[in-house]
């Protein structure tokens, strides 16, 4: 029985030394993530179930864009804050089926123009402790 594979993306930022910046292609715009987000979906072979569902949120302290698909085999989440410099960026990508993580850290880094990430693969069929 296949369970499932969890990539978590926890932080998404370049150093903080002189010559690195934070995310060059900071999204705040809510129809271009939901575009971008259907788009993604696809390049990693899922199929949206609902949504994507994006929203900008303007409160100080908290500020930036949130974006969640429910996918055939799961969900997808994605928030990025804006205030912070460098921004960072915190991503959930769910899923009972196939993917390659190291597809989707590649697309990240293109498409956002990153040169750091920071990620936690899990793979829920193997290191799980019984309660």
């Amino acid at each position: 029985m296949k369970l499932s594979s969890n990539f978590s993306l926890r932080e998404l930022t370049k150093s903080q030394t002189a010559e690195r910046k934070g995310i060059d292609n900071t999204p705040t715009d809510e129809e271009q993530l939901q575009n971008w987000m259907r788009e993604f979906i696809e390049s990693i072979n899922m199929k949206v179930f609902m949504g994507p569902y994006v929203k900008y949120c303007n409160m100080p302290g908290n500020r930036g864009i949130t974006a969640v698909a429910i996918i055939e085999t799961s969900h997808i989440a994605m928030h990025i804050w804006d205030e912070p410099k460098p921004a960072l960026m915190q991503m959930d990508v769910y899923s009972c089926g196939e993917f390659d993580h190291t597809d989707i850290c590649k697309k990240l880094m293109n498409d956002f123009d990153i040169h750091k990430i920071e990620y936690k693969y899990l793979n829920r069929e193997t290191g799980l402790v019984d309660l």
